[in-house]
């Protein structure tokens, strides 16, 4: 897959009902908000569907709680205070930038680590000028709080800007939930809001955003008994340790997890077992495995409070090297301020009776990245022959499963086709199109990344068979109404080659 063009990219997103905005675009849109169309919709909820199955499939369990905390939460968390970024400003124009972005959107650095003298160097001597206007940025570095603030019954407030925080405090809770027995993982996939600076890059840096973060809790000294260890701990993953970073870019070559605890890339069994189920939920997507790497936070990168720490960065094509999932060891920071905060004892107890504060291992990330990373991943624009967009998303992540053409607008082959999709639908998201001639009927469900085309003509009247297509090969099968269901059920879950089907 090259490089995609940005206008045509750009064109597509918009044109097919993926992403919409900056919103509301009657207005001048405002930045870092944006609306899913019908198509980008369906998508997202494809994603949050494979996050909701991934997490409870390994036991954790969805809760929902308010996008609205006060603001000694917030205090206690350390946000309030800290929740910063880097900016700089264009002599120029006046634009104000995230200063390590700038660097990270044109070089594969992770530009967190640096100081303000180096951001500033590093700004210097690669001549990276000002997006907007090509103007030079002045030389010092300002900071602004990402905090978004509110007002609740004469009270000060904040609207979240992750996740994670407003899960760690009902902890009591889920300890009397879960029968006062540890570990126990929960989950939260909802809305989160920054305040961010210049954001670009489409939903990849929204100021609204949907978050997806797993939190286990475990006692310290049970890390490395963790019962799943034994099955992964061979599984051989993309780990780009910090040492390697410092050597260039990253080799390509493949880790397995026992081997990164034992050379203390890791520390814990649990921290290498929740590495492999967020690197699981990656390859869950459909996301190429060349395409995606774990790189260690650099020492003076990682969050004071973090053991470990590790990020997913996947390859893509219009932003190179893009951050997508952190997996940290929170320790027991979270539960130890907020107790502190409220006055609670966020406490558990061992069967001695010992109490103790549970550390918690955190997968953090959202919807909205892996959403629009396959849109880039698997969107090309044909520079040569027919120059024809193509769609080909994995089959089991198409916003639309079927398209349902009857080849006339007759009224025999109507009702027979609104039969069949009155039955698919139960079980698919269908897409019935009598419009058009077959060819364009054919083009427009493949360039909505729909997987399979079913048609009905005359013969099914008689044979009761239809015309099924696959998007990519474009073979076709007459397929018995009947035994349609089944069939389909069994392509969608790599049961059948199409190729094999009678």
């Amino acid at each position: 897959m090259g490089k995609n063009n940005g206008k045509d990219f750009t064109s597509f997103i918009q044109e097919a009902g993926l992403i919409w905005g900056p919103s509301p675009e009657i207005y001048g849109g405002l930045a870092g908000f944006y609306t899913y169309g019908p198509l980008g919709k369906l998508l997202k909820n494809k994603v949050e569907n494979s996050v909701r199955r991934t997490f409870n499939e390994n036991g954790f369990r969805e809760i929902e709680g308010p996008t609205v905390l006060p603001n000694e939460v917030w205090k206690a968390s350390g946000h309030l205070d800290t929740f910063v970024d880097r900016t700089i400003k264009c002599k120029k124009c006046s634009a104000i930038f995230r200063a390590d972005k700038l660097i990270e959107e044109n070089h594969d650095v992770s530009a967190d680590t640096f100081s303000d003298k180096e951001v500033l160097s590093f700004l210097k001597k690669h001549k990276i000028k000002c997006p907007t206007c090509k103007g030079e940025f002045n030389e010092k570095i300002e900071r602004q709080s990402l905090m978004m603030k509110t007002v609740v019954g004469g009270k000060e407030a904040s609207l979240r800007p992750e996740t994670a925080t407003g899960t760690y405090l009902p902890f009591l809770r889920y300890y009397n939930y879960f029968r006062k027995k540890l570990p126990f993982g929960v989950f939260q996939i909802g809305k989160a809001y920054r305040n961010e600076i210049s954001p670009r890059q489409s939903v990849l840096r929204g100021r609204e955003f949907t978050q997806a973060e797993g939190q286990i809790f475990i006692d310290p000294k049970e890390k490395n008994k963790w019962e799943g260890y034994g099955k992964v701990k061979g599984e051989k993953l993309p780990f780009w340790s910090e040492e390697e970073q410092k050597k260039g870019k990253h080799s390509g070559g493949l880790t397995s997890i026992e081997e990164a605890l034992k050379k203390k890339l890791i520390k814990s069994e649990v921290y290498g077992w929740a590495i492999w189920l967020a690197y699981t939920q990656f390859k869950n997507f459909g996301i190429p495995l060349e395409r995606i790497r774990l790189r260690q936070h650099h020492k003076d990168e990682k969050a004071f409070y973090a053991d470990d720490a590790w990020d997913i960065e996947l390859n893509l094509n219009n932003y190179g090297w893009t951050e997508v999932c952190g997996i940290h060891d929170r320790t027991d920071y979270d539960l130890v301020e907020h107790s502190k905060a409220s006055g609670i004892k966020l406490e558990a107890q061992r069967e001695n009776g010992e109490k103790f504060v549970p550390h918690v291992i955190e997968i953090a990330f959202g919807t909205d990245r892996p959403t629009y990373s396959l849109i880039d991943l698997f969107y090309e624009k044909k520079e040569e022959g027919d120059g024809k967009t193509t769609f080909k998303l994995p089959y089991h992540m198409s916003p639309i499963d079927l398209s349902i053409f009857p080849l006339m607008k007759k009224e025999g082959l109507i009702d027979l086709s609104e039969e069949i999709k009155n039955d698919l639908q139960k079980h698919f998201v269908v897409d019935y199109d009598s419009s058009g001639s077959i060819g364009k009927r054919y083009l427009r469900s493949a360039t909505s990344g729909i997987p399979y085309a079913i048609t009905i003509d005359y013969d099914s009247l008689q044979d009761k068979k239809v015309t099924l297509r696959d998007r990519d090969t474009q073979e076709q099968k007459r397929i018995e109404i009947s035994e349609l269901g089944n069939i389909l059920k069994s392509l969608f879950n790599d049961e059948k080659n199409f190729l094999d089907l009678n």
